[in-house]
């Protein structure tokens, strides 16, 4: 939208005008308009030819809604959308950001063996020492990073996944498909983290936000396949249980 353009109100509708400016604002979001930048409190007096506090009002109801930020001395800006996972059964990040309407990648940090020790080898139940795979991956929606993930599996059952494209694409998609190997169950822990420095610098996080720690442990019947630590943004994702009725 070009803000030097003037926007039309209909002032004989009994809808306020403010409420026909967050109609419009809502239709330029979708389209994408404000995703480099949200206009100003005087730009959108100018472009809908209303007062100021009308201007502010429009804001402010966009505000309740959750679909922009205020901040003093900055503007507005779009809110980014917060990912929702169900937590009832096996879930994939990658399914749950492409669900949300966003892209889902990965940068592969590192894909090589590593020697197991300490719980890493009593969670795959292998001895001290042995090479197994080790994958961490930087998980991305759209273009903002989203959870750092890093998973052991035992070699030889995964090696094949280290010459595979992990770039795209759920990892237990490419596990069964590159080294026939089906997860069938699992469990996870999920904790509140400070994350350190060097894993919140990759994940753009901001100063003194907390995250989600979610220790996974995935299983191909009683076969342990998969260990993985993911730090997850907490101000970009937000685990869901529901309840079955009780009757």
């Amino acid at each position: 939208m070009n803000w030097l353009d003037h926007r039309t109100l209909d002032r004989a509708s009994p809808l306020p005008l403010w409420a026909q400016i967050v109609a419009d604002l809502r239709v330029q979001m979708a389209a994408g308009a404000f995703d480099e930048r949200f206009p100003t409190d005087e730009e959108l007096t100018d472009a809908y030819g209303v007062s100021r506090q009308t201007a502010r009002e429009a804001v402010r109801r966009l505000q309740a809604e959750g679909l922009v930020e205020r901040h003093r001395g900055r503007g507005s800006t779009l809110t980014r959308p917060m990912l929702e996972q169900p937590l009832a059964t096996l879930y994939s990040v990658s399914l749950t950001v492409s669900e949300h309407g966003l892209i889902d990648r990965s940068e592969i940090l590192a894909a090589e063996h590593r020697p197991a020790s300490g719980w890493v080898a009593d969670g795959l139940q292998v001895k001290d020492g042995v090479p197994v795979v080790f994958l961490e991956r930087l998980r991305f929606a759209g273009d903002d990073p989203l959870s750092l993930e890093r998973s052991w599996l035992p070699s030889p059952l995964a090696d094949d996944l280290l010459s595979a494209d992990l770039e795209r694409g759920p990892l237990y998609v490419a596990l069964r498909e590159t080294c026939g190997v089906q997860i069938t169950s699992g469990s996870e822990r999920i904790s509140p983290v400070i994350p350190p420095s060097a894993d919140r610098a990759r994940l753009r996080m901001p100063a003194r936000t907390a995250a989600f720690l979610v220790e996974r442990l995935a299983l191909s019947g009683a076969q342990p396949v998969e260990l993985r630590q993911s730090t997850v943004r907490g101000d970009r994702y937000r685990f869901v249980a529901e309840w079955p009725a009780r009757s």
